[in-house]
């Protein structure tokens, strides 16, 4: 009978293997056609010289001490740029999205919904709106709204070229990059926000929490910390794939003097158009490790993984 027994339990476990693979199945399919494959295939093309026409043909890492020793451009502008627009929209936006999500969930339902819904459209039409209303508020003429306000007040005594300006370029682009980032991530905030249950309220209060802001930190922040893991991972690979907005703004790639070429646009420049695809794919695995990293601090922020050790 032991024996019987034996051979029942390999049998169901056997099925519940099989049935596992069976339901892993189509995400591995995804996941390597949409995500492994093509990330094997860029750090392959960049340890090549690859421009299209030809066959890729393998250089090695030549591709990588040329843009870490021989690139100007990308060490002079596209690298400060990439960091300071990462560290400024990324952790800003996110800031935002988290205010605004709790400033929402104060809120009754009707307006809630509706709120949530405006704010959410900069990020589904967003190049739609940078070309209907930002660069028409910016335009480099009278009828730019900015310079038609300042004209007005006699604060200038001719139109400014913002979008062509590398003085104000930047500026403008985070600006708009701040006011499209609320995305995904915010939508799962708002969702986060909303379920913490209100006994946990009570019971802060009981404990000692006093007002808004320790109910924030102490029982707010805990009680959803995968959506705000969540929350962080898509700030960050937002912040680092907005490139197309300088680009939107000023109409050219290079962007006017550098002043707001971030990694993306290097990657466009060097691959789309001067069709050096091995060394844009050099600046792509960078750009990648550069999200990975900064992936890993977030979650090392938020996972729940040590709390749950320590209460083991």
């Amino acid at each position: 009978m032991k024996w019987l027994k034996a051979y029942k339990k390999n049998t169901l476990a056997k099925k519940d293997s099989v049935a596992t693979l069976l339901l892993l199945l189509p995400y591995g399919v995804l996941f390597s056609l949409f995500i492994a494959i093509p990330v094997a295939i860029a750090i392959y093309l960049s340890l090549t010289y690859f421009n299209v026409i030809e066959t890729p043909k393998f250089n090695g890492v030549f591709n990588y001490v040329m843009l870490l020793t021989q690139d100007e451009i990308f060490l002079k502008y596209v690298l400060p740029n990439t960091v300071k627009y990462a560290l400024i929209v990324g952790p800003g936006g996110y800031i935002l999205s988290f205010i605004l999500a709790w400033m929402l969930a104060q809120i009754q339902k009707v307006p809630r919904t509706l709120f949530a819904l405006i704010l959410y459209t900069p990020s589904m039409v967003g190049p739609v709106m940078i070309g209907v209303v930002w660069r028409t508020l910016f335009s480099g003429n009278e009828a730019g709204y900015i310079n038609a306000l300042l004209l007005n007040w006699n604060w200038i005594d001719s139109p400014i070229q913002f979008l062509v300006s590398p003085e104000y370029l930047m500026t403008i682009v985070i600006i708009v990059s701040l006011w499209s980032s609320m995305g995904i991530g915010f939508l799962a905030m708002v969702a986060g926000i909303l379920n913490v249950s209100p006994e946990l309220y009570e019971a802060g209060a009981i404990d000692g929490i006093s007002n808004r802001f320790q109910e924030i930190l102490y029982i707010t922040i805990p009680s959803m910390k995968p959506q705000m893991l969540f929350g962080a991972v898509m700030s960050i690979v937002g912040a680092f794939n907005t490139g197309w907005i300088g680009v939107a703004l000023s109409g050219t790639n290079p962007t006017p003097q550098y002043s707001a070429q971030l990694l993306i646009n290097h990657i466009e420049d060097y691959g789309f158009q001067r069709y050096e695809m091995g060394y844009a794919a050099a600046v792509s695995v960078v750009l990648l490790l550069m999200v990975w990293v900064f992936a890993k601090v977030a979650y090392g922020l938020f996972s729940e993984k040590e709390e749950m050790e320590v209460q083991q």
